[in-house]
């Protein structure tokens, strides 16, 4: 089976930091993947990376079989490759809606939010999680909205 994401021979440095070296990583369609290790092992900077919002020093990633190059986490989504950050950022001002798709927002021809369709999307997102939230209601206003229990 070939794999759908291939990271190969990454390798990334800040000043007085190689945070990565060599580092490879291949993913396949149907399996669910965890990246771990340990505080500053390099984890968070291979998806930085993978997404764009790093540059890679030297390595490949190729996307479908063919290499590619995401100049930030927009090209990178555009391309059907996303991350959930570590850190919860809920906004507890917006609607759960509005935070599932923060900075991708569904407009129609004239640029205005088509909140119709983001709505009806949050919820047949929500369903197929089953998880039992109204994609209408403020996050703030939502039972434990911090540890997203319901």
């Amino acid at each position: 089976m070939e794999a759908l994401l291939q990271l190969k021979g990454i390798d990334k440095a800040f000043p007085g930091v190689k945070a990565l070296s060599g580092a490879s990583l291949n993913v396949y369609a149907g399996r669910v993947m965890a990246l771990v290790g340990e505080n500053g092992a390099g984890k968070s900077t291979m998806m930085k990376v993978l997404t764009g919002i790093y540059t890679r020093d030297a390595g490949s990633l190729l996307w479908l079989g063919k290499e590619v190059t995401f100049n930030g986490p927009k090209s990178s989504q555009e391309a059907g490759i996303g991350i959930i950050h570590q850190e919860l950022n809920l906004i507890p001002q917006l609607t759960i809606a509005e935070n599932i798709f923060l900075g991708r927002e569904f407009v129609n021809r004239f640029g205005k939010i088509d909140w119709k369709t983001m709505y009806a999307e949050a919820d047949k997102l929500l369903a197929k999680l089953n998880l039992r939230f109204n994609s209408q209601k403020l996050v703030g206003e939502s039972v434990d909205w911090r540890s997203a229990d319901g």
